[in-house]
């Protein structure tokens, strides 16, 4: 089998490429990445030693893809993962749109021209916003959680959002793109007969995690608590109750072996949720406390301005992928934490590496 991965030298493909590898024995791997993010030229002498072919591209630009090889599967796990690209000052709505839309619409092209096998790494930021930042809310052991006496809109419990939630706008502009790469991929599946899976994750961290807010929360929060960096509970009551579950990328590639060996399984849903869920969420206040108890103890400031396409409590339901596929996450929270909080450790100037600015 040939696998090419897209956004390779990233945490997500990084870490896809060594399970990949280290549990499909006859796998040919290739990995484009345009290098853009720091950090990312670091993972490129590691994936060049497990015998990843790596290209230097970019997919916003079609040219790019024209030379790659012919391939059975395409992983795309390219893409700017920030709900607040577009609008931070960074990055611009169209830059946005390039990357996480343009860029999939490049990637199917080629897909249809080799009669290659798309998997699509969503988000679970395709989902409306106004009913999950509605959500009544109480705090439990210093964290959110919904009341359970309210009516619920369609696809959230307390169990969390599952794939019957609404994905109407407002999603961002970010979780626009995703939504509407989604579609695409289902449509140039059922249009080119092309096996296409996506796969709606929840924040997947780890250790080698880039270090910024906005890519990666649990990863930044315990490098830059052990640096004693600056760090602020932002919106709501200001006092870090909002909370997200979490998944690590080996659980992920579990799910990826099995949609790879599935190909055309039309019995199996083409969109599933994926993530840590109930068992695997935290709210800041409840990281800040394991990292004091970790590291020491740290103040966090406080600011009472909401952010754009904030809510207070996303947790993914994973049911449908137990139930179609026999998937759940293996690893938990806090093996996920200590697993980050040892890379810490070892690496010092982690944050001034992966993330200058």
């Amino acid at each position: 089998m040939r696998i090419l991965i897209t956004g390779v030298c990233g945490f997500v493909g990084h870490a896809l490429a060594c399970e990949l590898k280290k549990a499909l024995s006859q796998v040919e791997l290739f990995g484009l990445d345009n290098f853009i993010r720091p950090g990312s030229e670091m993972n490129r002498t590691n994936l060049k030693a497990i015998g990843v072919k790596i290209y230097h591209a970019d997919i916003r630009s079609a040219a790019d893809l024209e030379t790659l090889p012919n391939v059975d599967w395409v992983i795309d796990a390219a893409a700017n993962p920030s709900v607040l690209a577009g609008v931070d000052g960074k990055t611009s709505s169209r830059q946005l749109i390039d990357h996480n839309l343009s860029g999939t619409l490049n990637i199917l092209e080629y897909c249809k021209r080799i009669q290659a096998g798309f998997i699509l790494l969503s988000t679970s930021r395709v989902y409306s916003i106004p009913s999950i930042a509605n959500l009544e809310v109480e705090v439990v052991q210093d964290a959110y959680q919904p009341v359970a006496s309210q009516i619920f809109a369609t696809g959230i419990s307390t169990a969390g959002v599952s794939e019957a939630y609404s994905t109407q706008s407002p999603v961002s502009l970010y979780g626009a793109t995703k939504i509407a790469s989604e579609v695409m991929a289902l449509e140039y599946g059922a249009t080119f007969g092309l096996p296409v899976w996506v796969n709606r994750c929840g924040v997947l961290a780890g250790a080698g995690q880039f270090g910024r807010p906005d890519q990666g929360i649990f990863a930044y929060w315990i490098h830059s608590w052990k640096q004693q960096r600056p760090l602020t509970y932002i919106g709501f009551d200001g006092l870090g109750h909002q909370v997200r579950d979490c998944l690590h990328p080996q659980d992920l590639a579990r799910m990826l072996l099995l949609q790879l060996k599935a190909y055309h399984d039309s019995s199996k849903p083409p969109i599933v949720n994926l993530a840590g869920g109930i068992e695997a969420s935290m709210s800041l206040r409840q990281l800040s406390k394991w990292c004091s108890d970790r590291f020491g103890k740290q103040s966090v400031a406080t600011e009472s301005q909401d952010r754009p396409f904030d809510i207070p409590w996303m947790v993914l339901d994973s049911s449908v992928a137990k139930q179609a596929w026999g998937w759940q996450p293996e690893r938990s929270l806090l093996s996920v934490l200590d697993e980050i909080a040892e890379h810490a450790d070892q690496n010092n100037a982690w944050l001034d590496i992966s993330a200058p600015y």
